[in-house]
């Protein structure tokens, strides 16, 4: 009888205890579902580009500048292997004497010899003789083109054997001159004599300008 009324009683109180739960779970309602929010895209404003400036009319030219550089006239000119070499002129005979009185004794002297008698060669008993000399220069453009020449130096020989006033007294080319003056006013002599005296002297001498097979 106990038994019974003991297994009653736990089956009441389950049921009381199922029928609370029950209950309880129909109050709150189903559970709650949380609303998430959407994910968003963030539009991005892409900026207006200005047009470009249109190019300016073809009537709207710039002005030009007056000026304008100097400029040098194009003239052609001819030059020639030959443009600076003078017509040639024979030369002397190599046996060539010069006559008596012909000797013209230059008046463009430095004054040196003023007061002083200036024998001519014809008036010696004993004429000038070198004791020293110096070749001229060749000039180089009349190497070049293998051109020849003579030039006569005139010049005074003192007492002392010295040269003055020399210069060309004729020459088959001009360009021989100078160097052909400068070589005779380093020579040396020994003075003229006339009586047994040293006597200043008037002399004039050939100079060639000759061109050797090795040269």
């Amino acid at each position: 009888m106990r038994r019974d009324l003991i297994i009653g009683c736990v089956f009441s109180l389950c049921f009381i205890v199922g029928s609370a739960w029950i209950s309880e779970l129909t109050k709150s309602g189903p559970p709650k579902v949380k609303h998430q929010a959407p994910d968003t895209i963030e539009l991005i404003t892409i900026p207006k580009i200005e047009p470009d400036e249109p190019p300016p009319d073809d009537d709207e030219k710039p002005t030009p500048v007056d000026f304008a550089p100097p400029q040098i006239a194009d003239v052609p000119q001819v030059i020639t292997d030959t443009s600076f070499v003078q017509p040639l002129q024979p030369p002397p005979p190599d046996n060539i004497k010069i006559a008596k009185g012909q000797i013209v004794i230059p008046e463009q002297g430095s004054g040196w010899a003023k007061g002083i008698r200036i024998f001519d060669l014809n008036e010696l008993d004993q004429i000038p003789v070198e004791t020293f000399t110096v070749t001229p220069t060749y000039p180089p453009d009349m190497r070049r083109y293998s051109i020849t020449g003579e030039v006569v130096v005139d010049f005074i020989v003192d007492t002392n054997g010295d040269v003055h006033d020399a210069y060309a007294f004729s020459s088959t080319q001009h360009e021989f001159e100078a160097n052909a003056v400068l070589a005779v006013s380093k020579w040396r002599f020994k003075p003229g004599k006339a009586a047994g005296h040293s006597v200043v002297t008037h002399m004039q001498v050939p100079i060639r300008f000759t061109l050797n097979d090795g040269e």
